[in-house]
């Protein structure tokens, strides 16, 4: 794997394809009491679905605190965001939100203007 700098982002050579990570998407999620454990294998679940993305340069399921969630991924451009949320994670998300969430999940999109990865 090599990574070259091209302007202000990366490009990312893997299987002799490159990305350039310019967009990506955070996700903030708010685990209903009780909850906290479902959240996090929920998300740990999503790892293996995402691996099969080959346009999901980049997917970090975190937590922000003792109820507070996120997912930030990254994508070579707008196509690749788009298929991510069309597909399988999104969809689970979605179907298990009022479950799992005290609310909805908050979903920014966002543009990457620098990167570093592996």
């Amino acid at each position: 794997m090599i990574l070259v700098a091209q302007t202000n982002f990366k490009t990312l050579y893997l299987e002799d394809r490159y990305y350039m990570v310019k967009v990506g998407l955070y996700v903030q999620l708010e685990a209903k009491a009780g909850k906290e454990d479902e959240v996090e294998q929920f998300l740990k679940s999503g790892l293996s679905i995402v691996q099969g993305e080959p346009n999901t340069v980049a997917w970090f399921a975190i937590r922000l605190g003792p109820t507070t969630f996120g997912i930030f991924d990254a994508f070579p451009d707008e196509n690749g965001r788009q298929q991510h949320l069309s597909g399988q994670v999104a969809a689970a998300l979605m179907e298990k939100s009022a479950e799992l969430f005290g609310s909805s999940p908050i979903i920014k999109k966002v543009d990457v203007i620098a990167s570093k990865l592996p």
